[in-house]
């Protein structure tokens, strides 16, 4: 029985090194740049033009008390609709992309976030907007997104 349990566990991890699809790698769904962009099947952006309904996002970065930090994503004429994640583009529904220092962290469903630790010298923490099939939505030209400078690197950027 031992030796059936560790011809298994050595064909799973080689299975998982050289198909590169380790856990973290097959749930992060990596295809976003550090833009925001996103390349393949999503690499065109949906282009929405300016005006009263065009979607918005703004975001408060603020230290948790416990440990890390709440990420609070506000959005205008945008609905966050994870039933159809990965689905068909809805106009004004989707998810968004969090990013620290442009690393694509993970997608979110909804208005909170959580982060945990951040690097001890700061970090920019952005999110995008996305529509259902993961492109990314601009208005006007620029992507739908909000950036904050949080830590030591904020307090540099308040000095200059």
């Amino acid at each position: 029985m031992k030796t059936i349990f560790l011809k298994l566990f050595f064909l799973t991890a080689a299975v998982l090194i050289f198909h590169g699809t380790g856990p973290a790698e097959a749930q992060s769904h990596k295809h976003g740049n550090a833009h925001g962009s996103a390349h393949g099947e999503h690499a065109k952006p949906i282009m929405i033009p300016a005006g009263p309904n065009a979607p918005s996002v703004s975001i408060s970065v603020t230290k948790d008390a416990v440990g890390g930090w709440n990420v609070h994503i506000k959005t205008g004429n945008f609905k966050f609709a994870p039933e159809h994640a990965s689905g068909k583009h809805i106009p004004g529904e989707g998810h968004a992309h969090i990013y620290v220092n442009d690393k694509k962290i993970s997608r979110v469903y909804g208005p909170w976030f959580h982060l945990g630790s951040l690097p001890t010298d700061g970090a920019n923490v952005k999110v995008t907007l996305n529509a259902n099939d993961h492109r990314d939505l601009m208005v006007d030209g620029k992507f739908v997104a909000a950036t904050k400078t949080v830590g030591k690197a904020a307090k540099s950027h308040m000095h200059n």
